[in-house]
């Protein structure tokens, strides 16, 4: 590029947002910025949140003396919003409304789009969100399950996998949308998903209880035991919820979400946490021959990314299962950050055109 893009990345996340200063491809300056969790319980809802955490993060910038000004594009990680293809959106204010509101989910990751647009008002810029949590590709069979009234959800990991996805395809000089891969996500929450020449069009629903075990998240369940536990009086809907999708997987079976732990734990010959450490993998392998079929096995490689992708042993063992299927890859840790910012400088170099988030959802429903 013959001009240099300075990019702010802003993910918040419950008690902290992480921040990122790229110019061009190039991050110059990252941190996480810790809020007082009391603090933060003093607020009714999230949106209210958005004075207290830009002065935080402005006090952050300025004792490690980065200036905000002069920055082409400010990226939030979004969220609250429609069912919406993936792509790199201008934070107008039909979205600056769904996020403020939370319109499909309560949760802080939709200050992004927030933060994102007050830091371009005052320092200038344009302000986007990048294939916020919201993205929605399913092929209409996907989104048939076995009761009329429920239908399968895209809840997934689309910012982080769409990345990995853009940079294998560019290894191989080509694009994201030429290939067919299945990728998989496998940290606090494990995704498993089919993208077909650029859409995600079918996946895990890491938020409704579907796809392999996480570390804290329990993953499929024969339904008919989850009934009986809901109706065997001990057990809240609060309790039930979390248990599902907060203490479940490695946290249920051995008390800790830290793979770390449970790995020193095998190494000292806990044979039980091997069992359930194995069965998570096992499980993924499962996931990602399923996603394979729905690919008719055309599938150009199967990715793996997420923290626990630095684990060596958990690479070996899903390699050794899924090889036949397709080559492996694995890029280990998390590009949310990398991602933002790259999202912002396709748009910034004229490579994408932006998108216009419209508040109508790419699917309203089965008609009938």
């Amino acid at each position: 590029m013959d001009r240099k893009y300075r990019v702010f990345t802003i993910n918040p996340g419950s008690t902290s947002t992480k921040l990122a200063l790229f110019e061009n491809d190039t991050k110059v300056f990252s941190v996480n910025v810790s809020h007082d969790a009391a603090k933060l319980k003093e607020f009714t809802e999230i949106s209210d949140q958005l004075p207290y955490r830009k002065e935080t993060i402005l006090g952050e910038l300025a004792k490690n003396n980065i200036s905000l000004e002069g920055t082409d594009a400010f990226v939030g990680r979004g969220g609250g919003l429609v069912g919406l293809e993936g792509g790199t959106y201008d934070i107008n204010e039909t979205l600056l409304h769904h996020a403020r509101i939370g319109l499909t989910v309560k949760h802080p990751a939709t200050l992004g789009s927030q933060l994102a647009c007050d830091f371009a008002t005052t320092y200038g810029g344009k302000a986007f969100v990048v294939n916020p949590p919201d993205v929605d590709e399913f092929d209409l069979i996907a989104r048939v399950s076995g009761l009329s009234n429920v239908a399968r959800e895209s809840r997934g990991h689309p910012l982080n996998q769409k990345e990995v996805g853009i940079r294998y395809a560019a290894e191989l000089g080509k694009r994201y949308e030429d290939l067919n891969l299945v990728i998989s996500h496998i940290g606090g929450g494990v995704s498993v998903t089919a993208h077909k020449k650029g859409r995600m069009i079918d996946s895990s629903d890491v938020i409704n209880g579907d796809g392999p075990i996480a570390p804290t998240r329990a993953g499929s369940i024969p339904a008919v035991a989850i009934i009986r536990m809901c109706y065997s009086g001990k057990y809240t809907e609060r309790e039930m919820y979390d248990r599902i999708t907060k203490t479940g997987g490695l946290v249920d079976h051995l008390g800790t979400s830290d793979v770390r732990e449970v790995l020193e734990r095998i190494k000292n010959g806990d044979a039980y946490a091997k069992l359930i450490y194995d069965a998570m993998i096992y499980q993924i392998c499962k996931n990602i021959g399923a996603y394979a079929t729905v690919l008719k096995g055309d599938v150009d490689a199967i990715l793996l990314s997420g923290g626990i992708t630095n684990d060596s042993y958990l690479v070996e063992q899903i390699t050794d299962m899924v090889k036949y299927i397709a080559p492996v890859k694995v890029y280990a840790g998390e590009f949310e950050m990398e991602a933002l910012a790259a999202g912002a400088l396709r748009v910034l170099t004229g490579q994408e055109q932006p998108k216009t988030y419209t508040g109508v959802p790419v699917w309203n429903g089965f008609e009938r």
